[in-house]
């Protein structure tokens, strides 16, 4: 099952149960493993009966993926990560204790490269918090513009994790040749691309994600951009900046990546709650 498939398909779902199904979302991106690809049938399975208003089947269905994925760590070392690219792994997670924050939605995202090896990741006031590495080669499509695609495709990896579109959003983005793209697709100008950036067709998706992402914004009102300066100190920036540093980082390194990441997001939030409530 593609992401964009599941993406459309998640609102057939009743919304307690589309929180669920939302959670194995980093099993369906994972098609070289066995184990992933069962969960994967068994969500598709979900959707489809939930098509047919057949609740209980598709809470059937959701409950045996979250069986599977239970007993499943793909990012394990040894485990289904092994046999897979090293893009394959796309950790999302959330730290809790800040799911009730009352306040109007903050985000920052961020990309880091070095060499051939890169990582993008996104921070949420609410504690929800996503990163991912990747590897170029001589097929990668990103083109000579690296740096402003990763960037964008970091704002993508972030408003594609939301079930439902945020009534308001704030995301802080430190590069403004991004945000110069993100403001004229938001303004409806959908064809305009990095010089470069290949619009064939993905493996994985029917469209380029930065294409997506420009079909995207214009539907979503409620999203506003801000430029940030980066490495001066703003915390959901650096949480941002230091979570894609990590995400690249492991594609090299062994460490516990959810772990590590779901201890920084939760050590940089504090502080930001802690100002924007002295504030």
């Amino acid at each position: 099952m593609r992401l964009d498939e599941f993406t459309t398909a998640l609102p057939l779902l009743p919304e307690a149960l589309r929180t669920r199904a939302e959670a194995l979302r980093p099993h369906l991106t994972l098609n070289r493993c066995t184990r992933c690809r069962q969960i994967s049938d068994a969500v598709n399975l979900a959707l489809i009966a939930a098509r047919y208003d057949e609740y209980a089947s598709a809470t059937q269905q959701i409950e045996a993926a979250e069986t599977m994925a239970a007993a499943h760590d793909h990012l394990a070392v040894g485990g289904c990560r092994a046999g897979m690219s090293p893009d394959s792994a796309r950790g999302r997670g959330t730290v809790a204790r800040w799911s009730r924050t009352a306040a109007d939605l903050v985000a920052a995202t961020d990309a880091s490269w070095k060499g051939r090896v890169g990582g993008i990741a996104y921070v949420v006031s609410d504690g929800h918090f996503g990163l991912r590495g990747r590897v170029t080669d001589r097929l990668d499509p990103t083109g000579p513009s690296r740096v402003l695609i990763n960037e964008l495709r970091a704002v993508e990896y972030l408003l594609s994790g939301f079930v439902t579109a945020p009534e308001r959003l704030t995301v802080l983005v430190d590069s403004r040749n991004a945000l110069s793209y993100l403001y004229r697709w938001q303004a409806g100008d959908t064809t305009a691309m990095p010089a470069g950036y290949d619009l064939r067709p993905r493996t994985r998706t029917a469209q380029p994600t930065l294409v997506r992402l420009a079909e995207l914004l214009p539907t979503l009102p409620g999203v506003t951009f801000t430029h940030v300066k980066g490495h001066a100190g703003h915390l959901l920036n650096e949480a941002a900046d230091a979570l894609s540093h990590m995400a690249r980082r492991r594609l090299s390194e062994q460490f516990d990546l959810h772990g590590r990441a779901a201890d920084l997001v939760d050590a940089f939030l504090r502080d930001w709650h802690g100002v924007s409530a002295a504030a």
